[in-house]
């Protein structure tokens, strides 16, 4: 638990921040990754999303997609890759480490500049556009892993997704790719 506050450095994709401005995370409450990996839907320009293109696009010949119906389908297997590797972390979380913070309702951050220079360059990677890298106090509970532990977008089983999401629990062990989740009133 962070009570008398600790400096640590954010980034901001979707609204700037501006100085003394507090983020509160209530209970219950979801954060962008969740939004992102569990809300969204990705259709064709009929309405369909790629489970219905799959069925109505499979013939005796094969699969036949248009380039839009292919972008569907890319976009719907990388988001629930990554969907499934948030359900098996939080799955474990839950299950053998509740005290610690939900990687689905809390603040992503780093406990230093350089790391995170490095989730600038990730995000970049994804197009997603870094508004701001701010340093904030931050208080409440706290947990420091390291993503490049978390389970894999691919086709392993589910068991060694488990094993994965048990390992990146662990804690910060190699640091190649450090984050920080804080649980509670976040303060700029």
């Amino acid at each position: 638990m962070i009570e008398n506050g600790l400096i640590v450095y954010h980034i901001v994709t979707r609204k700037k921040m501006k100085v003394g401005q507090i983020i509160n995370f209530e209970e219950n409450q979801r954060n962008t990754l969740y939004r992102f990996f569990f809300e969204r839907e990705h259709l064709n320009s009929k309405g369909e999303d790629f489970i219905k293109i799959f069925q109505n696009q499979f013939t005796d010949e094969g699969l036949k997609l248009t380039k839009e119906d292919s972008e569907v389908g890319r976009q719907y297997f990388d988001q629930t890759t990554r969907a499934i590797r948030e359900t098996v972390a939080e799955m474990v979380r839950l299950e053998e480490y509740p005290d610690y913070p939900s990687r689905l309702s809390c603040l992503y951050a780093t406990k230093n500049f350089e790391d995170a220079l490095k989730w600038v360059e990730i995000f970049n990677s994804y197009n997603r556009q870094v508004l701001q890298l701010v340093s904030l106090r931050v208080f409440g509970k706290s947990f420091e892993g390291d993503a490049s532990l978390l389970p894999k977008e691919d086709g392993a089983s589910f068991s060694r997704k488990i094993e994965q999401a048990r390992d990146y629990w662990k804690g910060n062990v190699k640091s190649e790719l450090p984050e920080l989740l804080v649980d509670g009133p976040k303060f700029a």
